[in-house]
Formats: structure tokens, sequence, C-alpha cells
């Protein structure tokens, strides 16, 4: 995220009110609630996650045991069980 200077895009009105509350400080405005993005909808990353939860689940389901999904994939084994879950109920329901 990039930093814009104030006195570029605001009116010298609106600074100064700013300045009655911030003076000098680096500010955050967050974005309306109508133009927020949901997590990862810049990136792959969610469909990366997706596809490797999916074959989290296929070598579940071939037999392979929830401690060597856990090495293989490493993350802990509560997250193993939770991604079976999860895709166990997207492939049901």
């Amino acid at each position: 995220m990039g930093y814009l200077r104030a006195e570029e895009i605001l009116p010298a009105a609106v600074i100064e009110m700013i300045q009655q509350y911030v003076d000098g400080a680096n500010i955050y405005i967050p974005r309306r609630q109508e133009n927020k993005l949901e997590w990862g909808a810049k990136t792959a990353y969610r469909c990366e996650l997706s596809v490797r939860n999916e074959a989290i689940y296929r070598d579940y389901l071939s037999g392979m045991r929830m401690d060597a999904l856990a090495q293989r994939y490493y993350l802990s084994e509560k997250s193993i069980q939770r991604i079976i879950r999860q895709e166990r109920q997207k492939n049901v329901g």
C-alpha cells in the first residue's frame, strides 16, 4: 500500500479539520464497506489453498493417515482434521 500526500488530494479545509485530531501522523482511512474485497481476492493464494485442500482430502480418502498427511503438507493434525471436515461437508452438501 502506497502513501498519498494529503495536500495533493484533499481540500485545505479538510486537512485543517483532520489536524484538529491528528497532527503530523500517518493515519489509515479504511475502504467503504461496499468497496471491501474478500480475503485473497487480489491473489491466487485462495485458489492454491483450495487445490491443496482437495489434494489432502483425496489422499485421506485413498487411505493416508492423518499424521502422515500432517507431515506431508507441513500442517498440524488439527488443521488436517479441519480441512477433511470442510471438504467432506463441501462434497456431501
